[in-house]
């Protein structure tokens, strides 16, 4: 059996799926079955509009998948040898998301009767100190939040145990959410509010142009292993059955991500959902979670008394998660690996848990915090990834503790 090897805690390169494997059937019905029965239950139980929501995921999930989008390993290959050819991707996701959202806030036209809601992320210690907690969490967990859920639509055992620590280290913040109260921060910065949305759109577009400039002479002086394109379907076969350009992932992943502004007036988030989903877990436990400070906040307690199927964040996750599900399994690639060793299975959940906290602390994460806040022009958003480089070298440092290979100069990469 051909299998994808996905972005994984113990790979120093990133994946290298073989071509056209067998259609794995019994998985691709099931997921099939979920995406087509979820999204007529969504749609028919509580609007069009969460239905759109939900269907918005399935297309992140399997985008993600095919180009096999990476914030982790993007970072880990330029900290480690100075590739920033994920880097360049992750720009032009950024610009594609930027000049949509541009144009739509400018205009003022959502579906749906949405509500356009743009706030900046606040600038201080629980930015800095979160966005390092999520970057060291992501090199150890081997997956960042986007990338945690289309691992686990793939079938990915250890990835399965990250998302189990994300859980866990979302509710822990939210129960010991006095704790973290009362760090020094200033308010945000919104672009749109000082220079307009053009202005805002420029310097954004020019800032990343320069992230371009940047990494490709990093990249020529530190001369690292050959861009080498992996094996994939050709033709029309690849759409369904291949490995897309990562040029192409950008920017399809920008225009699903400006797509969710679009239909819900905010932007796509991952994080948030991982907290709603555990306090829910631990509600039918019996656990008085609603009496927490955090959930008696006006707008998290709607979120827990509501269905989350009523959840944008909720659900575009399920959405990736079943995208992928659908994608892998038509790509002959869909796989689940119990056999994991220890070190890696502390690896993951901690890395995990170390992700959770670090979202909420930072109020976003690789997709909220980073992606989110630039594409609006939020300067929380590259305070954020700059925090978050940081974090990835101490991540790198940390990853041969727990058996994790990292990139080599004489490694090839794709």
């Amino acid at each position: 059996m051909k299998t994808f090897l996905l972005s994984s805690p113990t790979s120093g390169a990133p994946p290298r799926p073989e071509p056209e494997g067998p259609v794995e059937v019994p998985s691709l019905v099931v997921a099939a079955v979920l995406a087509v029965g979820a999204s007529i239950y969504v749609g028919t139980q509580y609007g069009t509009k969460f239905a759109v929501l939900l269907v918005l995921g399935l297309g992140l999930g399997i985008a993600l998948f095919h180009s096999r989008f990476g914030f982790t390993s993007a970072w880990r290959q330029f900290i480690a040898v100075g590739n920033g050819t994920g880097l360049r991707a992750h720009s032009l996701l950024l610009g594609t998301a930027a000049t949509l959202i541009a144009l739509i806030a400018a205009s003022e036209f959502t579906l749906f009767d949405a509500q356009i809601q743009l706030n900046a992320g606040s600038i201080g210690l629980p930015l800095f100190v979160g966005a390092v907690l999520f970057a060291i969490g992501m090199q150890l967990g081997g997956a960042c939040a986007s990338g945690t859920l289309f691992a686990v639509g793939a079938g990915q055992a250890t990835i399965v145990l990250t998302l189990g620590g994300f859980i866990a280290g979302s509710v822990f913040y939210t129960w010991a959410y006095p704790v973290f109260t009362g760090w020094p921060e200033v308010p945000g910065v919104l672009l749109s509010d000082h220079i307009g949305w053009f202005g805002s759109w420029a310097v954004t577009i020019g800032a990343l142009l320069l992230i371009v400039l940047l990494t490709r002479a990093v990249q020529a002086r530190r001369t690292p292993p050959p861009v080498a394109p992996p094996p994939t379907a050709h033709g029309v076969a690849r759409i369904v059955r291949g490995s897309w350009p990562l040029q192409t992932g950008a920017v399809v992943l920008g225009v699903l991500a400006a797509a969710v502004f679009l239909v819900s007036g905010g932007i796509w988030g991952v994080t948030f959902a991982f907290a709603l989903w555990g306090a829910k877990l631990l509600q039918l436990a019996g656990v008085d979670v609603q009496s927490w400070e955090f959930w008696q906040q006006a707008k998290n307690a709607q979120a827990l008394d509501a269905s989350i199927f009523t959840n944008s964040t909720s659900l575009t996750n399920i959405g990736i998660i079943v995208g992928a599900a659908v994608a892998a399994s038509a790509a002959g690639a869909w796989t689940f690996r119990a056999e994991i060793p220890w070190k890696t299975t502390l690896a993951a959940v901690l890395g995990g848990i170390l992700m959770g906290i670090g979202a909420r602390l930072a109020g976003g994460c690789n997709i909220g915090a980073y992606l989110g806040g630039i594409s609006t022009g939020s300067l929380h958003g590259w305070l954020w990834g700059a925090a978050a480089l940081g974090g990835t070298w101490i991540g790198v440092k940390l990853r041969p503790l727990f058996g994790l290979g990292n990139p080599k100069p004489s490694d090839s990469v794709c």
